[in-house]
């Protein structure tokens, strides 16, 4: 019995002691436990922050690449444009050089110091003056300016014309006195004889005219066109009756023209030519009609 009470006292005092032992050791499992805890708190909270940044930072490069993708998709617009449109450029030819011919007649017969003159008439009365009749050739430039009426229609070319043409009314025309061989002028000086008939007078016109043209249904193969005003300067042969050779005026035309193949065209003009009047006994008003070939460029 005695063995037994000393076994069970034993135990009991090394229970006691394991309880005394243990307690202290609980209590620093514990504060270890919950400094972890606050440890993996913490660093959850710094994943967390990690996590948002991360985030933010893939939508921003997200939102980066779209606007990158969309400024290059415009960029490839307007290459595309600048393509077509330079392209669209070099097969449009918007300037023309043309040739001309064709009728033209004056409102007056033509006077000058060779042909009809006041001065020294001829003894027949120089019934034949010249004819009023002509035949013309001539050639010019177009020169594109806008291509919308500056902004009030729509396919409506403005260009600048220049332009030069001939002329020729007789070449046989009756000249005066003065024109004949030899001239009385030398009666009673030299003893010449009495002159002999008139000699024969080309008369002939010379037009340099710049003027602006509107050509509409721009982008068609059939264009038509008019010139509202313009500026003619004509050169006369022979000279006036005062020895003028410059009459200047007005021009106003219309006509159309139609692209027959690459930038070849064809086309029909009339125009009018009105000056202020006489220029020194000289009267240049007049149409010329007729047509012409054109060249695009």
């Amino acid at each position: 019995m005695k063995k037994n009470n000393i076994a069970a006292s034993v135990a009991a005092v090394l229970a006691i002691s394991g309880a005394v032992v243990s307690a202290p050791v609980a209590a620093e499992d514990s504060a270890r436990v919950e400094a972890l805890e606050a440890q993996v708190q913490q660093m959850s909270s710094m994943l967390r922050a990690l996590r948002n940044e991360l985030n933010q930072v893939r939508v921003a490069a997200s939102e980066t690449a779209s606007d990158n993708d969309a400024k290059v998709q415009e960029l490839d617009q307007w290459m595309a444009s600048v393509k077509s449109s330079s392209t669209s450029f070099f097969n449009e030819k918007n300037n023309m050089v043309f040739f001309r011919g064709g009728f033209g007649k004056n409102d007056n017969d033509r006077t000058g110091v060779s042909i009809a003159s006041a001065v020294a008439p001829t003894t027949s009365g120089q019934a034949d003056r010249g004819d009023q009749d002509a035949w013309y050739i001539g050639a010019g430039f177009d020169f594109s300016l806008d291509d919308d009426l500056f902004g009030l229609m729509d396919n409506t070319e403005v260009l600048a014309e220049l332009m030069f043409e001939y002329k020729h009314f007789d070449s046989n025309a009756n000249g005066n006195a003065l024109a004949t061989n030899p001239t009385p002028l030398l009666q009673g000086v030299t003893g010449s004889p009495v002159p002999g008939t008139a000699r024969d007078i080309t008369i002939s016109q010379l037009s340099l005219t710049a003027a602006p043209k509107i050509k509409f249904m721009k982008g068609s193969d059939f264009r038509p066109w008019i010139i509202p005003f313009g500026l003619g300067i004509h050169i006369i042969s022979p000279p006036s009756e005062s020895i003028t050779v410059l009459n200047p005026g007005m021009m106003f035309g219309g006509g159309a023209d139609y692209k027959v193949w690459d930038n070849i065209y064809i086309g029909m003009d009339g125009r009018y030519h009105l000056t202020s009047g006489d220029g020194d006994g000289v009267n240049t008003d007049g149409f010329t009609a007729g047509g012409y070939i054109g060249i695009g460029f």
